[in-house]
């Protein structure tokens, strides 16, 4: 078949989703056939970063352009300003995990942590850690780049299951990038639903302190486990190793920008490593970084090609496909006294949907903006309102994809699959409950 006869078979409008649908058949199909036959480590088998291949194709060889100018178009979502952002914050996350290990300061802060650390308290204390400096950093890579090394440290050394400290982690991870000021979730959303910060938050922040909550409940009663060997003793590790953790976390705090923190706090450990390890060089220091750059292989490569991908799907119109319909089924069916409940209802499936398919709640939020912005004027659902519902489904489905870049970057620190860690992520699931038992009491009131 030659290129001429293939533009007879383009993909358009709903089927421009075929491409996304065959990567999930394939990567997450593959997981669940291989774990039924009994094969260890299945979701490894078939690494995302392949299984998207055989969809790039398909996207690029049916589009309505030129062959060439489809690829423009899959260069174009490649080079995007997010994913780009994304990638560059997978290299500095990978470098200060492995620099702070190669210092020992996984080791001395996890010393440090379990003798003031009450052990019945880590779970909830690692989700409410998370959750603080998110709402400072206003971006959750960057909190599970800086939290979770430790935490999954503390994990293994009291016996607790490393996937569900990943959990905790994503979990108070996503708290924060939903309700952050200066997340760029909320950025986007107050933009595209004029609203100011103030009011979209007081909304959000009504429907997330529930959530908040339980969740904390969840992870006081998931088991604490056993301490292992933990304590002080001649070979403890010196809380010097432990600083440039402190100081990454004091850095969050202030709202530094996220690469401001992850790179000051990569040379800080560096420098402590050099000054104060008797076995640590610059060559050592040097040795690490390039370690934690190849460690981020497979979620940077994934990371772009499923940029590429959406771009593919917005171009030839498969999103656009799905907001329209969506908007004239509300046409159909909102009548009052319902409308409202079935409108906010369309505004949370649409950009639930944007999020499954991009993988980036952000783009989500975006893409999704012309419809959830006109169905948000034309059935007079307040903005601030709206600005809260995209923030709150977009972070929600972020935190339980297992292909986003949160789960991938945590999976990847705590060295289990993204489909371990995905039944921990227990605030996603109730801030989603949360918000749809808001969508039908129409909480908050006005």
């Amino acid at each position: 078949m030659n290129f001429k006869m293939m533009k007879k078979y383009s993909l358009k409008g709903p089927l421009a989703l075929l491409p996304i649908g065959l990567f999930l058949l394939l990567f997450i199909g593959s997981g669940v056939y291989l774990t039924w036959q009994g094969v260890e480590f299945a979701f490894y088998k078939v690494s995302a970063s392949v299984a998207i291949l055989p969809a790039l194709i398909v996207a690029i060889l049916l589009g309505r352009h030129s062959l060439s100018d489809n690829i423009q178009v899959f260069l174009e979502g490649v080079r995007e300003k997010n994913i780009i952002t994304m990638c560059m914050i997978y290299l500095l996350a990978g470098a200060y995990t492995e620099v702070l290990k190669g210092i020992g300061g996984v080791d001395a802060t996890v010393h440090f942590a379990l003798h003031f650390i009450p052990q019945e308290a880590t779970l909830p204390g690692v989700f409410l850690i998370g959750a603080l400096v998110s709402t400072a950093m206003g971006t959750s890579m960057g909190t599970i780049a800086a939290l979770a090394p430790i935490a999954v440290g503390i994990s293994r050394a009291l016996g607790i299951d490393p996937a569900l400290m990943a959990g905790a982690v994503i979990s108070g991870a996503m708290f924060g990038d939903n309700l952050s000021m200066i997340s760029d979730t909320t950025i986007a959303a107050t933009q595209i639903h004029p609203c100011s910060l103030k009011d979209k938050f007081k909304v959000n922040l009504m429907i997330a302190i529930g959530p908040l909550l339980l969740t904390l409940l969840f992870f006081a009663f998931s088991g604490s486990g056993e301490a292992s060997g933990t304590q002080e003793g001649p070979d403890s590790p010196s809380l010097i190793f432990s600083f440039p953790y402190f100081f990454v976390l004091i850095l969050a705090l202030l709202g530094t920008n996220v690469f401001i923190v992850l790179s000051s706090g990569l040379l800080v450990a560096g420098i402590i490593g050099v000054a104060f390890a008797p076995s640590y060089t610059t060559l050592s220091f040097a040795k690490n970084i390039f370690e934690g750059y190849t460690s981020m292989n497979e979620i940077l490569i994934l990371s772009l090609l499923i940029g590429g991908l959406s771009e593919l799907a917005k171009d030839q119109g498969g999103i656009r496909f799905l907001v329209q319909s969506m908007d004239s089924f509300i046409q159909k069916w909102a009548t009052r006294p319902q409308g409202s409940r079935v409108a906010e209802s369309a505004v949370s499936s649409i950009v639930s949907f944007c999020d499954v398919c991009t993988a980036n709640n952000t783009v989500a939020i975006i893409l999704a903006g012309e419809a959830t912005h006109e169905i948000s004027k034309r059935y007079h659902i307040p903005f601030a309102r709206t600005a809260a519902l995209v923030t709150i489904f977009s972070c929600v489905f972020q935190g339980v994809l297992p292909y986003s870049a949160q789960v991938l970057l945590a999976g990847s620190i705590a060295g289990v699959s993204p489909l371990n860690i995905i039944p921990y992520v227990f605030y996603c699931y109730l801030l989603g409950i949360g918000a749809v038992i808001a969508i039908a009491l129409r909480w908050p009131k006005k």
